[in-house]
């Protein structure tokens, strides 16, 4: 069978994104990854950030994601791709939404493949699913979750709730497990027809959707829920539907033909 080929661009530390994608790209493509480089941040006295603003050295390394980025859609060099993602969310919402959607389409014009961040996967996503009002899940530290919650405002939609999210070691979206998101989206009382978007492609998200989406009629994305469905929809050349309950189904067992609610 002939399968299109996804190349993924990912955080150095990141343990989730390629997991993920894997699974829920199944056999209809063929992922190839390559890694940010790893960043060794200026001693915070020295940072030009560090007066009032909060987790310099974690700001500087974002930073140096994005500008990264313009050279690392050629790290694939002549491995023709179907599309390419970056799966990684944090850096761009130190960015305006309009700015990343622009940067998006300037990549795929200097490239000739179709490339999406992680963020602009998920407008994308919600645009398809007609979802204009949000519950922002974040685990990132909270002068990062405000961010994220401005990028989202300034994109059109309605961040009717914030859920921050906390692993037992403080805020950390790699090492927050699934059972601590869980029970803190759970204890966040949230409305059974709320549409939850949990941001950060480095956070382990699908073992949660199950377990969430049980009795109610919530609408669950996830960074790399949204990453998958975007990258496909390009490597198969046509559209995927994602319904609104995208993990009410189990996944296939093994030869990928259905991830969760997308056909």
């Amino acid at each position: 069978m002939s399968r299109g080929r996804v190349g993924v661009i990912v955080a150095p530390a990141n343990p989730s994104a390629e997991p993920e994608l894997t699974r829920l790209l199944g056999s209809r493509a063929d992922m190839h990854v390559t890694r940010f480089p790893v960043h060794h941040p200026i001693p915070a006295a020295r940072h030009p950030l560090s007066a009032g603003r909060p987790g310099p050295a974690l700001a500087e390394r974002l930073e140096s994601y994005n500008e990264a980025l313009p050279a690392m859609v050629h790290a694939f060099d002549g491995l023709p791709l179907s599309a390419m993602v970056m799966a990684c969310s944090e850096p761009r919402y130190l960015l305006d939404p309009d700015r990343d959607r622009e940067q998006c389409a300037e990549l795929t014009a200097r490239t000739g493949v179709p490339f999406a961040s992680a963020t602009l996967a998920a407008r994308e996503a919600m645009e398809h699913l007609i979802v204009s009002d949000i519950v922002l899940v974040s685990p990132y530290q909270p002068w990062l979750t405000e961010l994220a919650e401005r990028f989202w405002k300034k994109a059109g939609l309605t961040v009717t709730r914030v859920v921050q999210v906390r692993a037992a070691g403080g805020y950390s979206p790699y090492t927050v497990t699934p059972a601590e998101l869980i029970r803190q989206v759970e204890l966040a009382d949230l409305p059974g027809d709320a549409a939850l978007l949990f941001t950060g492609s480095g956070t382990a998200t699908l073992p949660v959707l199950g377990p969430l989406s049980t009795g109610n009629d919530r609408v669950l994305l996830t960074s790399n829920l949204c990453t998958a469905w975007w990258a496909l929809s390009r490597a198969i050349g046509r559209p995927v539907t994602l319904s609104r309950v995208p993990y009410r189904r189990h996944m296939a067992a093994s030869n990928g033909a259905r991830v969760g609610g997308m056909a």
